[in-house]
């Protein structure tokens, strides 16, 4: 098991990625340029990179064969993770995110609930380090736009210590819901 572990995080350090974060391809996209000689084929790539324990972003790269799209992707990715806050492997409160036409809710959920996501949804979650929540995405099922809007959503979660201390109380003064 570690042995595999060991040889994942070599295969992510030679593709620029640090140790110690997953990687998820969400989509890979073909898009075909019709020329003289025939079709040139060049591929775009949808990633979300996550450490598991609360950092999480996403990456978009375009290339003419498919691994160097993924590496920039990834590359992107690693520069633009934000903090999202975890309470005992789910998110604090219910939070809903819109990005275009795609609006997703996510919901906390119990302790062996597991993770009730869509294929892009969970990917974003799974890379976050989120173990038990429930979704429902509603408008498009473009997995592009999901990720977008389920980030857009982690992106509005807070603690009761943070909003305890934006509202200058002691976080044991706030009312529980």
């Amino acid at each position: 098991m570690s042995n595999a572990r060991n040889k994942r995080n070599n295969k992510n350090e030679e593709q620029g990625l640090e140790a110690g974060l997953l990687d998820r391809v969400v989509k890979i996209k073909r898009c075909a340029a019709v020329v003289k000689g025939g079709r040139r084929f060049s591929f775009a790539a949808m990633v979300v990179v996550g450490n598991g324990s609360g950092q999480v972003g996403w990456g978009y790269g375009k290339a003419n064969e498919v691994p160097p799209s993924v590496q920039k992707a990834q590359k992107q990715a690693s520069r633009s993770m934000i903090h999202v806050p975890l309470v005992e492997g789910s998110i604090p409160h219910q939070v809903w995110g819109r990005y275009g036409a795609a609006r997703v809710v996510l919901i906390p959920a119990g302790a062996g609930t597991g993770i009730i996501a869509g294929q892009a949804v969970r990917s974003v979650c799974e890379a976050c380090g989120i173990h038990d929540i429930l979704t429902k995405s509603y408008g498009t099922n473009n997995p592009v736009t999901l990720v977008k809007a389920t980030l857009d959503a982690m992106s509005k979660l807070r603690t009761r210590e943070q909003i305890a201390a934006l509202r200058g109380l002691n976080p044991d003064d706030l009312i529980e819901a």
